[in-house]
């Protein structure tokens, strides 16, 4: 479709298809970039928050909120002098059926407790895996380790 464009000497007829492709093709790729950089998460109302179930204002109705944690979280060092050595919590333990001994103990009372695995840097491996695999068979369902500072 041609139309006269008396702004345009020279020329006496514009293209408007022809005119409108470069704006087209610029609101295509603004749409696409902000949709593309948008976030479709929600950032708010995110801190875990329990709600009573009962209605009313008055306080006296309201129940109180459940106990806090009971147990600390467990901490397994293990060192390597020559031989292979465990901490838990700070309290030396002989061997690792010791500590595993200990950690069903633990499991018993809470095993949702996080147990934190924390190597020396000399340790072998397998004294490691030995470690976390008697965390994971006694129970506890949150093992991790920690690590030392990246030199």
């Amino acid at each position: 479709m041609k139309t006269p464009h008396a702004n345009l000497r020279g020329r006496g007829d514009v293209d408007i298809d022809s005119a409108m492709t470069p704006m087209i093709d610029v609101v295509f790729l603004l749409l696409v970039f902000f949709v593309w950089t948008a976030s479709f998460q929600t950032t708010e109302q995110m801190l875990p928050a329990q709600l009573s179930s009962q209605m009313g204002t008055d306080p006296m109705q309201l129940t109180e909120p459940p106990p806090e944690k009971d147990l600390e979280d467990i901490v397994i060092a293990v060192s390597f002098d020559g031989v292979a050595a465990w901490t838990l919590n700070g309290q030396p333990l002989p061997d690792a059926d010791a500590v595993e001994r200990r950690l069903a103990s633990i499991a018993r009372v809470d095993p949702a407790a996080t147990v934190i695995v924390h190597p020396a840097p000399a340790v072998p491996l397998e004294y490691v895996i030995q470690t976390y695999d008697a965390a994971k068979l006694t129970g506890f369902t949150s093992v991790s380790f920690a690590v030392n500072g990246i030199r």
